[in-house]
Parts: structure tokens; C-alpha cells; sequence
């Protein structure tokens, strides 16, 4: 009897010592970006150009959050600027399926936009993404209407420039975000002084390796 009793013991202990080592303590197990996403075919693509090298693009925890946040919301007239190759894109145009709404995104440099396209394509997403060419401050003027939702992921000194041009057309309860604000705020200082300090706005970060600022326009 004492000899399976130590041999169970043993077992046990063996058992114990595996799972420490597999789970260190205090940590958590690295949680799927695309958990609980349906689109199979959009997320096939995001795969592929995940870190694609000179595109920086949104780290994939980033793209999820932006995702997330049009699904909870219910937006559906939404704005990016900066498109680069459509990682982020592909992340809001499926959020934008969900909600029956649409993204219009725009990118000034042709090979970019190009490249841009034809993951919009695979990913199935033409329907929901209305890609422009051409240089922001001149194409949001021809653009019609409010905006719900809207993404500044552009030059870094221009986006002061883009928040004056935007706020007043974004709705209500609509939000303005924006890429870069931890990892390279200087070039944007006005900007981060003014979505702390406009009355219109409440404004938080979200934390990650790069930065998100979220901005509900309020009133």
C-alpha cells in the first residue's frame, strides 16, 4: 500500500511541476488576436501581412481593439487616414460588416494603395472599403456628411491639422483616433494638448507598444 501511496505522490508532484513550468506563475497565456472573429478570409489575409516589413502598419492587438470598439458602438460611417498596404483597413472593414456600415480610407501614395487594394480584394472586403488616392487634406473636403468614427494613422506633425478639419464633422458620440501617440509623441504635441484640453472631447490612451488616443466627441 505505502508503495503505490509514493508512486501517486510522485505522480502528482511530476504533474505539478509540469504545469509551473508550462504557466509561470503570474503569467497568462498569450490571448489570439482573432478569437471569436467569424471572418475566416479577411483573417487569412491580416496573416499574411502581419509585420510586413516598411508598411507599419498596427500591431494585431491594435487592429482587434480598433475593431472592437466600431463593433460596440455600432458605427458605420467611418474615416481612416493612411491606408499603407490595408492592415488596419481589413481589421475596420470587418467590424464595418458586422454593422452594415462602410470605411473610406485614403492613401496618397499610388504602389501603397495599389498593394492596398488587392488585399481588399482577397480579403473579400470591396463592398465595405472605399479606398481614395490621393492627398487627405485635399480629398476629405469632397467627402459628404458626418463621420462616426474616424482613425489618424498619417504623418505625425499633420495631425492637429487633421483634428480642426474633422471635429466639427464628426457626430456626437463619434470618436476620433489616432496611431503613434506613445511611441512617438513629440511630432504631435499640439495635437495631444489640444484632444486633453478641447472641451468637446474625452479623451483616453490605450496602452499599447505604439499608443492609441481614443477621443469621444461629447458635445
Amino acid at each position: 500500500m505505502d508503495i503505490y501511496t509514493s508512486m501517486t505522490r510522485f505522480l502528482l508532484l511530476l504533474l505539478i511541476g509540469h504545469t509551473l513550468n508550462a504557466q509561470p506563475a503570474g503569467k497568462a497565456p498569450p490571448a489570439d488576436v482573432f478569437t471569436g472573429i467569424e471572418d475566416q478570409q479577411a483573417s487569412r489575409v491580416l496573416r499574411t501581412l502581419e509585420g510586413k516589413p516598411g508598411r507599419w502598419n498596427i500591431a494585431p492587438d491594435e487592429g482587434r481593439f480598433l475593431h472592437d470598439l466600431v463593433v460596440k458602438h455600432k458605427y458605420q460611417r467611418a474615416l481612416e487616414i493612411g491606408t499603407s498596404n490595408g492592415y488596419s483597413s481589413i481589421w475596420l472593414g470587418m467590424a464595418l460588416r458586422k454593422t452594415g456600415g462602410k470605411l473610406i480610407t485614403i492613401e496618397i501614395d499610388i504602389d501603397r494603395a495599389e498593394e492596398a487594394k488587392s488585399n481588399f480584394r482577397m480579403a473579400r472586403l470591396e463592398q465595405h472599403i472605399d479606398l481614395r488616392i490621393n492627398d487627405a487634406f485635399k480629398e476629405i473636403p469632397k467627402i459628404p456628411g458626418q463621420f462616426d468614427f474616424v482613425f489618424i494613422d498619417a504623418d505625425r506633425p499633420d495631425y492637429k491639422e487633421f483634428l480642426d478639419l474633422l471635429l466639427p464633422r464628426v457626430r456626437v458620440g463619434g470618436v476620433i483616433t489616432a496611431h503613434n501617440v506613445i511611441s512617438h509623441p513629440r511630432p504631435m504635441r499640439d495635437f495631444l494638448q489640444a484632444i486633453k484640453t478641447d472641451a468637446r472631447l474625452e479623451t483616453t490612451i490605450r496602452e499599447t507598444k505604439s499608443g492609441i488616443s481614443v477621443s469621444f466627441r461629447r458635445r
